[in-house]
């Protein structure tokens, strides 16, 4: 299921948590990191953010996504992560949905979507959208956006023209 950018469609809550997925995304920057964050709200109302960090970490896997996965499983437990949302500043990938798939996220909502990624920042990318990497899954998980898709492309923008 993929809903679009009518900002009538998402919650106050909604788009606090994608001002705060997009706010890693500038702190991941300032970091030397690329410009991803994401935030994850569990069901019980915790909530996490992460961001990038791929360059600070040598590790082609620090994706936002994959970061706040792993981070939310060490601090939380994986059980905060069934039935989870998470609030990305850029369409997740190929990785990043398998990983919270895997996970049991059941709601992801993006800012920026795989197309604007890939005019905006470059190569190297993958073309498959999130619900298209999804579509085949055992479980629905629900995928919304793009909310708040200037706010978080501004920050790519400054990235790559720096």
């Amino acid at each position: 299921m993929t809903k679009g950018q009518d900002m009538s469609t998402y919650s106050e809550q909604d788009i606090e948590y994608m001002h705060q997925a997009i706010e890693a995304s500038r702190q991941a920057v300032a970091a030397g990191d690329f410009p991803y964050g994401a935030t994850l709200l569990a069901t019980d109302g915790r909530v996490h953010v992460a961001r990038n960090n791929q360059v600070t970490t040598g590790d082609c896997t620090g994706h936002a996504e994959v970061a706040l996965v792993r981070e939310v499983a060490q601090k939380l437990g994986p059980d905060a992560l069934i039935g989870a949302t998470v609030y990305a500043s850029g369409e997740p990938c190929a990785m990043c949905s398998g990983a919270m798939f895997w996970a049991g996220v059941s709601r992801i909502v993006f800012a920026m979507p795989t197309s604007v990624i890939n005019a905006v920042g470059g190569a190297p990318y993958l073309q498959p959208t999130t619900a298209e990497v999804l579509a085949g899954a055992s479980r629905q998980i629900a995928v919304e956006g793009p909310l708040l898709q200037d706010e978080a492309t501004q920050v790519l923008r400054e990235f790559v023209t720096r």
